[in-house]
């Protein structure tokens, strides 16, 4: 799941769902019924059609950690995932439960979920036209690619603690900064695995070509992960990433819960924004990319 502010003025408004679209909530806090009885033949195959394409890609690629989470939870290719059973099985295991949301919540009750460890997730499934690409985050997203580390607990801490965050760097203005923090671990984040990089962030797990881009492309850089390096970095959501952060392990994600973040986001106040594709000379490189796919795009 994708904070409102991060994705919706970018969306094409006959894509857009929940807060997006203008949606009124029936439930203040934004929770719908999943309606999995609802689901269509149709919907259920594209779920097929994602699922058995990434559980095909993933091995090698995707942390352990993904991958024993995955093995652990209720989700199979023949159908979407009902919340109710992968949340009795989260709950037993790291707290979390999964509620059903119709697309983009506002940013407060978003932070409100995770910092109450309720992960929300669309309920609805992109088109078949849409496999490859879809700016909003649906139900693929959102469970395959988020889920399997919530069964983690460094993830499944880090993320609470990214929620109680996040009501504070709103209110102190900052909250762009703490979301680039989310965009380049939750969401498009690299971890070292015995000497290799591996894939751990949603938004490459759920993604075939960016899983692909991530890992084999010559054109993004790798670099060694930074905090205040990442809160001053912008972010693509329209493309795939100029630049991956890599974590040496998931325990690095718990060191970052337990930081304040005041200082620092009095230290970077004065300092300007660094575009996706920088590249510093203080930065610790994994692979210096060529840039070649997002020139030739620009062209």
């Amino acid at each position: 799941m994708i904070t409102a502010s991060s994705v919706a003025d970018a969306l094409d408004s006959s894509s857009k769902h929940g807060l997006a679209a203008g949606a009124v909530p029936e439930r203040s806090d934004w929770t719908i019924d999943q309606g999995w009885e609802a689901y269509t033949a149709e919907e259920h195959g594209v779920w097929k059609t994602l699922f058995e394409r990434q559980s095909q890609l993933l091995p090698g690629r995707a942390c352990k950690e993904f991958v024993a989470g995955m093995q652990q939870l209720p989700m199979r290719a023949d159908e979407i995932p009902d919340f109710r059973r992968l949340s009795e099985v989260l709950m037993q295991h790291t707290g979390w439960q999964i509620v059903a949301v119709p697309g983009l919540v506002p940013d407060d009750v978003f932070f409100d979920h995770l910092a109450n460890r309720r992960f929300p997730a669309g309920q609805f499934i992109r088109k078949p036209h849409e496999l490859d690409y879809l700016e909003e985050p649906d139900v693929f997203h959102d469970v395959f690619g988020h889920v399997p580390m919530l069964m983690n607990p460094a993830i499944a801490d880090f993320i609470q603690a990214y929620g109680q965050g996040g009501m504070r760097a709103k209110e102190l203005g900052v909250l762009d900064k703490l979301a680039r923090v989310y965009w380049y671990t939750v969401e498009f984040g690299l971890v070292q695995e015995e000497g290799e990089l591996r894939i751990y962030g949603a938004g490459i797990a759920s993604s075939r070509t960016e899983t692909v881009f991530a890992l084999d492309d010559a054109s993004p850089n790798r670099i060694r992960f930074d905090l205040e390096r990442v809160m001053r970095t912008q972010y693509r959501i329209d493309d795939f990433q100029e630049s991956y952060f890599v974590i040496r392990d998931l325990n690095e994600l718990l060191e970052l819960a337990q930081i304040d973040f005041a200082p620092l986001y009095q230290r970077i106040a004065c300092q300007s924004d660094l575009q996706p594709g920088d590249v510093l000379a203080q930065d610790r490189l994994f692979t210096r990319g060529s840039g070649s796919y997002h020139l030739a795009v620009e062209r």
